[in-house]
């Protein structure tokens, strides 16, 4: 029988499981989708009992492709951020709060109030941020202090599915680093911040590395989903060290990052040592190779694009919208478009900031609003980009995400970034990512790095070319930003 290694990725809308031979080729897949529970404006929850149910259903949905294919392993990925508070029985205390979820204000200012924002910054690599996992936290505690009173432990989502599978509680640097309280110089819970706080250290996992074996499967899941009983479950990653690594994208070659443009628009640089930006304006979080990595987001990148599609041309294709982008110029004439339609991330951290369509006349089409649509994402990536940069050397971008499909698109970030941008033909994502880290955790590859070969494709590759319009456009959509802030 052939050897085939199985990645799970704990996705916000569903979870995907997918078998990969050792050589890399995709075997089976498939998806199970869970719903989306929002209780209050700005609250985002999910049930972890959906999430288990469609992970089992997935594993088993792959399982039954399998024949003449042996499963040695299995690796985890998932969405970062969010917070599942157990009991001393390992049972949920309440449904889990996700990423985006936006009702620790409060406690934000509380963690702040108790430390320095600098020194937050200078320990962690980020300041306090409403979608982490510690603001939850204390959250927990003045607004539900029963629950508070019985907690046990508290599990990142994919850390949650694994303590299913295997009853180990335990967690990996990649995705422990986004929860607020990671010591980035040693990779260990800052004892320091949680005693300021008041808050118990034992209620955090212990954390392993990325690669390492968390647990086996137990024999009751085993049956259900027809994997072997005692199969080693690897940690994994968080979702974008994942998918960063199903692109190749490691701390041993510093140059390479990647772009993402779904919904928001991501970059992910990797780097070597934790050197935070000093204002926090990009994140810094540890990657799933023992190194480290920056991640700027744009809140509504592609998302940008769907509302203007959904609001105004409802009964236009995407491709449609594209090919009319491109009968316009570069500067789409002078319209400007600043995409902070949800607030924005990086690198303002600033959720009251709000988008803007400005600069227009009757001599302006729907091509030229189209346009300033793509360039505005492009522009507020540009600053996220700015910031990374003068901490990494990241010259080349791997771009993925919808948005990297359009050629229009891809030629307008290249030019306003001033970056080189390959889109490859394929991407797998963070599942795949998971699956190569549990190649390297049971031994199939001596370490991560000879595990990134396995792998290679075609590719598109977009050189950036000068464009004073765009440079000039650069600096009137800083000024825009700026004024629209000064009068709010």
């Amino acid at each position: 029988m052939t050897d085939i290694v199985v990645g799970l990725d704990l996705g916000t809308g569903g979870v995907r499981a997918i078998a990969v031979d050792l050589q890399g080729q995709i075997i089976a897949q498939t998806t199970r989708s869970y719903p989306l529970l929002t209780p209050q404006p700005g609250w985002t929850e999910q049930n972890s009992s959906d999430w288990v149910e469609a992970s089992l259903d997935s594993l088993f949905d792959v399982t039954q492709q399998l024949n003449g294919y042996r499963a040695i392993a299995l690796g985890l990925s998932g969405q970062m951020h969010g917070m599942v508070p157990l009991d001393a029985q390992g049972k949920a205390l309440r449904p889990a709060i996700l990423w985006n979820d936006q009702r620790t204000g409060k406690a934000v200012a509380e963690i702040e109030a108790t430390i320095p924002r600098q020194e937050l910054i200078w320990r962690t690599g980020n300041p306090a941020i409403t979608g982490f996992q510690l603001p939850k936290l204390l959250w927990l505690r003045t607004e539900e202090p029963q629950a508070y009173t019985q907690l046990w432990q508290i599990l990142l989502p994919k850390d949650y599915l694994g303590y299913v599978l295997t009853g180990e509680v335990v967690t990996e640097p990649s995705d422990a680093s986004g929860v607020g309280c990671l010591n980035l110089a040693n990779r260990q819970w800052d004892t320091d911040i949680l005693h300021a706080l008041d808050i118990n250290p034992a209620l955090f996992p212990p954390i392993i590395e990325s690669t390492a074996i968390a647990g086996r499967l137990k024999s009751e899941i085993a049956a259900r989903v027809g994997l072997p009983v005692g199969l080693p479950v690897v940690a994994g990653g968080g979702d974008n060290a994942a998918a960063a690594i199903s692109l190749g994208i490691s701390s041993s070659n510093l140059n390479r990052g990647s772009l993402s443009i779904g919904t928001s628009g991501v970059i992910f640089a990797p780097c070597d040592r934790p050197i935070p930006d000093p204002e926090g304006r990009v994140h810094l979080f540890c990657h799933v190779d023992g190194g480290y990595h920056l991640l700027g987001v744009t809140l509504a990148a592609g998302g940008s694009l769907r509302w203007y599609r959904d609001t105004f041309a409802p009964h236009i294709s995407y491709t449609d919208l594209m090919d009319m982008a491109e009968r316009s110029l570069p500067g789409a004439r002078g319209v400007l478009f600043l995409p902070h339609l949800s607030g924005e991330r990086s690198p303002h951290l600033d959720p009251e900031t709000r988008g803007a369509l400005v600069n227009l006349s009757l001599a302006h089409t729907p091509a030229d609003i189209t346009r300033a649509v793509l360039e505005g994402v492009a522009f507020s990536l540009r600053s996220v980009l700015s910031v990374i940069r003068a901490i990494a050397p990241v010259d080349q971008l791997l771009a993925t995400g919808g948005g990297a499909r359009s050629n229009v698109w891809l030629r307008i970030l290249a030019d306003v970034l001033q970056t080189e941008l390959i889109a490859p033909k394929a991407e797998e994502g963070a599942a795949y990512g998971a699956a190569i880290l549990a190649m390297v955790g049971i031994g199939a590859y001596p370490n991560l790095e000879a595990a990134l070969n396995i792998y290679a494709e075609d590719r598109n590759v977009v050189q950036p070319q000068a464009n004073p319009l765009y440079e000039a456009g650069f600096k009137r959509y800083k000024l825009l930003y700026d004024t629209l802030k000064a009068v709010r």
